[in-house]
């Protein structure tokens, strides 16, 4: 196709790239928060069986000792997003077939204040980094129709993401020979804002969640690895008051666990606890399965 024959490309007004560049860092909020409803999440189009949104997050926490009571937690995740642009040429209308990728690592500093017997209040300092990238993965006729920032931004692009927030934990846990009680209750709140990125696409994002999380462990009466083997309950409640909210759907999820735990304690490796659980997930509008590996150390 020669120069004289190049139509400019405008993307049609409700796919605009600014308005969906600020909804994937909305995305992100649930990826820079340590949140068990919201560590794994696959979301497929209503239209066909192509996911739409893919979520997974790996992170932990633990205090060093009693002696110690320094507080320390990180989480690396990603996300792949495939939402829906149509451009035109003023002739033709076409579906554009884009993809956004983020990764971020969030680490966290807290200190123990003891309150009462077997309770803590615990306030953290959070901080992240991340990035948003996009592909555009398009025929040849498309190519001749690149123009402008924000198909250039398309083609190349990405954000590059940094949070600064914090969290108010209290927390107990309960431990005696017949079972195990944990309850935590977490205030969390972080700001992201991108930097050195393109003007077309710079924005920010608040993440504000609160999150209910309880799990209940007790011997079966069986032995594995000379120790009891252990089932184990869990629930947990998030509600997402920030950016993040709405933005898939829904503004709150639930989880409901049940799993057993080995104890390898009496053992010299490096991991003293294994747990397995199969976990649903219900929320507005939504519900899945899925199933973890915990380890502690």
């Amino acid at each position: 196709m020669s120069a004289k024959d190049k139509k400019e490309l405008h993307l049609l007004p409700n796919s605009n790239v600014q308005r969906s560049a600020n909804a994937v860092l909305s995305l992100m909020s649930y990826s820079v928060i340590l949140d068990l409803a919201a560590s794994s999440l696959s979301i497929k189009g209503s239209q066909s069986e192509n996911q739409k949104l893919m979520m997974t997050q790996l992170g932990g926490g633990a205090t060093i000792s009693k002696e110690l009571p320094l507080y320390l937690e990180g989480a690396l995740a990603g996300s792949r997003f495939d939402p829906t642009f149509v451009a035109t040429n003023g002739e033709e209308e076409r579906a554009i077939p884009l993809k956004w990728t983020s990764l971020s690592g969030t680490g966290g500093i807290g200190w123990d204040f003891p309150i009462a017997e077997n309770w803590v209040l615990r306030p953290i300092f959070n901080f992240s980094l991340g990035t948003v990238a996009s592909d555009l993965k398009i025929a040849n006729w498309w190519v001749n129709y690149k123009t402008g920032k924000e198909f250039n931004f398309f083609d190349k692009g990405s954000m590059n993401v940094y949070g600064l927030g914090g969290a108010l934990m209290l927390d107990y846990e309960l431990v005696k020979p017949e079972y195990e009680v944990d309850l935590e209750l977490r205030l969390s709140q972080v700001h992201l804002q991108t930097f050195k990125t393109d003007d077309a696409v710079a924005g920010s994002a608040n993440s504000q969640t609160a999150n209910l999380w309880t799990r209940y462990r007790a011997p079966t009466g069986m032995t594995f690895l000379s120790r009891p083997l252990r089932y184990v309950l869990e629930a947990s409640h998030s509600h997402y008051y920030g950016d993040q909210a709405g933005v898939l759907g829904f503004d709150y999820l639930s989880t409901l666990g049940l799993g057993f735990e080995v104890d390898s304690s009496a053992h010299p490796v490096f991991v003293t606890r294994t747990r397995f659980i199969m976990r649903y997930m219900f929320g507005p509008n939504v519900s899945g399965s899925g199933m973890s590996i915990a380890m502690s150390f």
